[in-house]
């Protein structure tokens, strides 16, 4: 791995919905965290030597007859424990203590009784703390050797450790913000009690990554396909900064783009930052392709196999390429590891440029696989890239192939990049760009009557959506003031022509997904 100079704190994961989380909040104390399945040996373990040692929560019950278990090796390595929720109570149990599933189960805000003011989790913790809890069993007996440092009115043993041993447990939640001092119990623990050196940082990873991608490329050739998405955008200006003309970029204009787009690519890429940029303009092999087609599956299909073709011709033109640059980011990696036995992840379509001939043999390049997509912008801003891309909102690899619905023609495609770019000009003048996850305007394959000066008209129907998400899996609708809504319609309505109707789409995910096909 290229963090080796760095310490290093495990996450092992329960199957718990906070495991990233928990992950995130150990690199805001610029240190650096890895999660591994709760299956990982004391061998293994051992090998990755690191200063400490998180176990997550957890949805199982741990008195379950084939709960999930750590390896009992981990407590003969010496290296500090923290054990959280379901973590805690794997502790307990191993160790001799006992869990029931007491008659009152705790879940949402607690307030914390801190007994010992010499423990060194919770210092700087004042009893009245407000903590998260979401458990049903709770530990009865603690094991020999343990004590316990504070409690809840319906948990006795709240927060316990063994200090001796390092080992340490908490039955609440100190990485979800509703913890008020989680960032600093979990401080306490990194930095104080596995002693981690906080030197985990967008600077120290952009001089680790460079000599990592030298040393893995030599004086070959590498090939990046650019979508102007964040992604693959960090990640070309990361591997430019490594070697330089040795990287060669391919973007292909597919007529599916946002107003605009085609431009700032070749302006940021091309001529900002100089890099070898091949430029496939493909419009028309994209709409001849997807004349008359309406169902989206269909649609995606064509999409995916006319950009391949379209890509394998860029590739072969570029000369000899040994690697294929993809930007793949922690999630993807961490979900096809999932210790639920999940499926391995599918990495998102526009980064993964899968079904190319057999006879290019590339080898992977992906150096942001260790990096959350916050992570990933600060890097972005690092490397100069430009807020307008760091900060962008996600955009789908078929582009407005499927937010065009229905059948895609040039001038309904043109028609609603229009209306895309009033609706994110609005939003952005309001100053709630940065508050949405996503935005996007839709063209639907409907007409309705409308009345335009004194003529009645029968032109298409818009409709607008914005959602607020933290990873896409869930989403709910953006509450706009009304005074936005309203300038963002009368100016689609007065400035596009063939549109005379807006719709604001307020279908949380689920029962709908973000993007409409």
């Amino acid at each position: 791995m290229t963090h080796t100079s760095h310490d290093t704190i495990l996450v092992l994961d329960f199957g718990a919905q906070y495991s990233q989380l928990i992950a995130r909040r150990v690199r805001e104390q610029h240190v650096y965290s890895q999660i591994v399945p709760y299956t990982v040996t004391a061998d293994e373990v051992r090998r990755l030597a690191p200063k400490g040692i998180i176990f997550s929560g957890g949805p199982a019950s741990v008195s379950t007859k084939g709960s999930p278990r750590p390896d009992a090796g981990l407590f003969q390595l010496g290296i500090p424990i923290l054990g959280i929720c379901y973590g805690l109570q794997a502790i307990a149990v191993m160790n001799g203590g006992t869990v029931e599933r007491p008659d009152r189960r705790e879940y949402g805000f607690a307030k914390l009784s801190v007994h010992q003011s010499d423990s060194r989790l919770t210092r700087g913790i004042s009893s009245g703390s407000q903590v998260w809890m979401s458990h049903g069993d709770s530990v009865l007996t603690l094991p020999a050797g343990f004590r316990c440092t504070a409690s809840t009115d319906n948990c006795n043993f709240t927060a316990v450790e063994h200090e001796e041993k390092g080992w340490y447990g908490v039955q609440f939640h100190p990485e979800v913000v509703h913890t008020t001092d989680g960032a600093r119990l979990l401080a306490n623990f990194v930095l104080d009690i596995c002693h981690a050196k906080a030197d985990w940082s967008m600077g120290s990873f952009i001089e680790t990554q460079i000599l990592s991608i030298r040393e893995k490329v030599g004086d070959r050739q590498v090939l990046c396909g650019l979508s102007g998405g964040v992604d693959s955008s960090v990640a070309a200006a990361l591997i430019h900064r490594a070697i330089g003309d040795q990287l060669v970029c391919v973007f292909v204009n597919n007529g599916l783009l946002r107003k605009g787009e085609a431009d700032l690519v070749r302006q940021v890429f091309g001529e900002h930052f100089k890099i070898r940029l091949r430029y496939a303009e493909a419009e028309k092999l994209f709409l001849d392709a997807l004349a008359g087609v309406s169902e989206p599956e269909k649609k995606r299909k064509i999409i995916g196999k006319v950009f391949i073709d379209v890509f394998e011709k860029e590739a072969r033109a570029a000369g000899e390429i040994a690697f294929l640059a993809q930007g793949t980011l922690y999630p993807d990696v961490i979900e096809s590891i999932s210790p639920s036995g999940g499926p391995s992840v599918t990495i998102k379509s526009h980064h993964n440029v899968g079904g190319l001939p057999a006879d290019l043999k590339f080898t992977l390049l992906e150096p942001l696989r260790e990096l959350f997509k916050d992570e990933v912008r600060l890097l972005g801003k690092e490397l100069g890239l430009p807020d307008e891309i760091v900060y962008r909102h996600p955009f789908p690899g078929p582009g407005l192939g499927v937010r065009c619905i229905g059948e895609i023609t040039k001038t309904r495609l043109d028609t609603l990049r229009e209306v895309d770019a009033i609706f994110i000009d609005e939003i952005r003048k309001a100053g709630l760009y940065g508050e949405i996850w996503q935005a996007l305007a839709c063209l639907l394959p409907v007409k309705s009557v409308g009345v335009q000066g004194d003529e009645r008209t029968y032109e298409e129907v818009c409709s607008l959506r914005a959602v607020t998400s933290e990873d896409a899996m869930t989403a709910d609708w953006y509450r706009f003031p009304p005074e936005v809504l309203q300038s963002a319609a009368a100016r689609i309505c007065n400035e596009v022509s063939g549109v005379n109707r807006v719709l604001y789409d307020i279908t949380s995910k689920p029962p709908g997904t973000i993007e409409w096909e």
